[in-house]
């Protein structure tokens, strides 16, 4: 069977691929291969609203089973993909099967990483999956001390979300703030007291090295001091590593991702989306790969648009990542990079509800929302704009405009 598009990967950036194509008009065959064996679902709430137990885990699932019988594609559950011949358009199936195709998406996420040195053990948990959130809540609901490894997003949605269910959570970061590379020091400085005005103890500048166990359970985390921290369950969230081993070989370039040039495409009649795919690759430039929800749509969408002849221009989105702890949601649209200047431009930071501002070298390269969705409405806007940044607003009771850090 040789399908005309053919998407590796049925999560969002994968489903997206495909109705953006029947969206567009195409009428081509599509076939969609998962390796997991649930329905296409979202995976944000797995570290939240799923977790928390606020919902059954079929309500994360991203479409009805009449939508997507509606999309007319060929969708397989629990297919992997073992390997990939790109000159031949042939893609091989863990279980033998050879598949042929036209054009080939490849939309595989990533694999959660794990502390090295130590093989899995009873109480040690990572977030990636469904099944993964179904296990990590038995054991939080088990435990009575849990501890995080990781202060990313993942990290601290689950540090919120434990502590919610009443567990005693501390949490081990080797960076100085909690989301470092996303807020900057001063704003993740205020998340870290956030956390901690919750009962969260966190414990940064503090590498952990490895798991303690005894007879086949987790007992606690190692540090670089050589102190342990006594656990009942331990969530492992340092990361993820792009699922690209079953492309060893292939003939694509792999580099921390599947390497595309800046329409997403990998090699003649491949593209990649979502999380494994480092878009934007070329002389001198390494590309760049974004690991979050919105991306993988929106990249999904673009390469359907791309492989139908829609697309404007080559694929330059503007990152945006969100994450809900403690009923806080913070938004953040582009970046807030090391060494920038960041102020109070909406709001009160006393209140902790106000819109930030990142400005490096002149430049407006990030928008921080706290509490205020309603009024980043215009971020993307602003950071695409070709005039430099505007000067903050005077100071006033209701918009201070505080520099927190950094230099203008």
């Amino acid at each position: 069977m040789t399908a005309d598009v053919l998407v590796v990967g049925a999560s969002a950036g994968g489903l997206a691929v495909a109705e953006g194509l029947r969206r567009h008009g195409f009428t081509g065959t599509i076939t969609l291969l998962e390796r997991e064996r649930e329905p296409p679902y979202d995976r944000p709430p797995l570290s939240k609203q799923v977790l928390d137990g606020r919902w059954p885990p079929e309500r994360a699932q991203l479409r009805t089973g009449a939508e997507l019988d509606a999309l007319g594609a060929d969708l397989r559950l629990g297919a992997e993909a073992a390997a990939l011949d790109v000159p031949g358009h042939r893609l091989t199936l863990r279980d033998g099967t050879v598949l042929g195709y036209r054009t080939l998406v490849l939309a595989t996420g990533l694999h959660a990483r794990r502390l090295p040195g130590r093989p899995p053990v009873a109480g040690a948990y990572t977030l990636r999956s469904l099944g993964d959130s179904a296990r990590l809540r038995a054991g939080l609901l088990a435990a009575r001390r849990v501890v995080v490894v990781g202060a990313g997003v993942l990290g601290c949605e689950i540090a919120a979300t434990a502590r919610g269910l009443g567990r005693e959570v501390t949490v081990v970061e080797p960076a100085a703030h909690p989301l470092l590379g996303l807020l900057g020091p001063a704003l993740g400085a205020e998340l870290a007291a956030l956390h901690t005005e919750h009962g969260v103890r966190l414990l940064t500048d503090t590498p952990a090295t490895g798991l303690t166990g005894e007879a086949g359970r987790v007992t606690g985390v190692r540090t670089a001091s050589g102190a342990v921290l006594p656990a009942d369950a331990v969530v492992v969230a340092v990361g993820g590593r792009p699922a690209t081993d079953w492309l060893a070989g292939s003939g694509l370039t792999l580099d921390d991702g599947v390497v595309c040039d800046d329409r997403c495409r990998a090699a003649p009649d491949v593209y990649a989306v979502g999380d494994v795919a480092r878009f934007g690759a070329g002389p001198g430039t390494r590309g760049v790969r974004l690991e979050n929800r919105t991306n993988a749509t929106e990249q999904g969408l673009y390469v359907a648009a791309e492989l139908l002849g829609a697309a404007r221009g080559p694929y330059r989105p503007v990152p945006y990542v969100w994450t809900d702890q403690f009923g806080t949601r913070i938004q953040v649209h582009g970046t807030v990079p090391a060494g920038a200047a960041v102020r109070i431009a909406e709001g009160s930071l006393r209140e902790r509800k106000f819109v930030a501002h990142a400005v490096t070298g002149g430049r407006l390269v990030g928008v921080v929302g706290w509490n205020s969705p309603g009024r980043l409405r215009t971020a993307r806007a602003l950071l695409t704009a070709v005039a430099p940044a505007p000067a903050p607003p005077s100071t006033t009771a209701t918009t201070p405009t505080t520099t927190l850090t950094g230099d203008p």
